[in-house]
């Protein structure tokens, strides 16, 4: 986890490039930084590894102030992917990717492993590319050495400065397709920095917009569309992004409100019986404060009825899915259809239990739509 506590940035005795920045970029998420030119996002993102220090204030990562810790050891613990990829043109691209191993003093069976795995991981055969120079690449194929060569010695925390700007719309679609899918699996502290809105939507998993050295707004993407803070964060993000945002329902316009639950003290009767009442095949598990604890089905509750001493507690089963209810109805439709659910439970920030999102409700919803649509059609 990286924190910004007060930080202030001034050059040469004149205004402050940044003011009474505090942050936080959680680990496992891609925290974007954007903002009008000249607003102070790569000076912000520049801190972080020690480029620049700043005038006032404290960075700590995982709980450690970097002002106490060695740059250079900073530095190599914190992968950095520039907007000119900065490539070695005389070394190949085993070379180039192995370079921070080589400086580490890895083993030469362990960096070629690791050359494998990487190149692999975005798509580029080893065989082929290896003993490639950067020349002989395309833009893209170069841009994605530059990520992997960031992830090589597995750093905590990768830097990125407007790394697919330079590139036609296309490769650069492409790249951020293969930067979301790549985070599933590496799940490192993204700081990515942009003055592309779509990008960072497309994206970002918390999006802090600056203007003037200061910090505006920050929040997920789904926040800042739906709740910009004024007139500013609005007109940066467009008319036609927001329209586009406050027309796409959300889980909350189609979720059950009021879903059969009980707790984890009840016994199996008692569970059959609300199922019965409800007629429902499961129940979601809450405990005395309605935060989730799974759920039980008719089947788990008819397999283990005889025994008396059991509880639902005993038989509970965890959710693979949950959702919040601001989330995109489109997104969790998706989570739906891939997972093969029947339904997702809804849960606030503090895991308390909001709804229920069914098959049912989204069906009722858009019968809802068509029947506005059709009565608009026929007046």
């Amino acid at each position: 986890m990286i924190e910004f506590k007060t930080i202030y940035k001034n050059f040469e005795g004149g205004n402050d490039v940044l003011k009474d920045i505090n942050l936080t970029c959680e680990d496992g998420e891609i925290t974007v930084l954007i903002g009008p030119s000249g607003c102070g996002k790569t000076t912000t993102m520049k801190l972080i590894n020690r480029l620049i220090t700043p005038t006032k204030g404290s960075i700590f990562i995982d709980g450690k102030d970097i002002s106490q810790i060695n740059t250079v050891e900073l530095r190599r613990e914190i992968g950095y992917v520039i907007q000119h990829i900065g490539l070695f043109p005389h070394m190949t691209i085993a070379r180039n990717v192995g370079v921070v191993p080589n400086l580490l003093k890895w083993d030469k069976t362990q960096i070629d492993a690791r050359v494998d795995e990487l190149l692999e991981l975005v798509g580029l055969d080893p065989k082929v590319y290896k003993e490639r120079y950067p020349s002989e690449l395309s833009g893209g194929q170069q841009q994605r050495i530059g990520v992997i060569r960031a992830l090589a010695a597995e750093p905590g925390i990768i830097l990125m400065d407007e790394p697919f700007s330079a590139l036609d719309p296309i490769s650069r679609e492409q790249l951020q397709e293969e930067l979301i899918h790549l985070q599933k699996d590496i799940q490192k502290s993204i700081v990515f920095v942009t003055h592309d809105m779509d990008e960072a939507l497309k994206i970002a998993d918390k999006i802090v917009l600056m203007r003037d050295g200061r910090i505006i707004q920050h929040g997920s993407p789904e926040e800042i569309l739906r709740r910009p803070a004024n007139d500013f964060v609005k007109n940066f993000i467009g008319k036609k992004r927001l329209k586009k945002a406050m027309d796409m329902p959300t889980v909350a316009d189609v979720m059950v409100q009021k879903p059969a639950t009980i707790l984890l003290y009840r016994g199996l009767a008692v569970a059959m019986n609300m199922m019965e009442k409800k007629q429902v095949d499961s129940l979601v598990v809450v405990d005395d404060d309605n935060r989730i604890e799974g759920y039980v089905s008719i089947y788990d509750v008819s397999r283990e009825f005889d025994n008396e001493t059991k509880q639902v507690k005993d038989i509970v089963q965890s959710f693979t899915h949950t959702t919040g209810s601001d989330a995109l109805l489109a997104d969790a439709v998706r989570i739906l259809d891939e997972s093969k659910l029947s339904y997702i439970p809804v849960v606030n920030a503090d895991n308390t239990l909001a709804g229920l999102l069914t098959r049912g409700s989204i069906v009722g919803h858009m019968r809802d739509i068509y029947a506005q649509e059709r009565w608009a059609y026929n007046a």
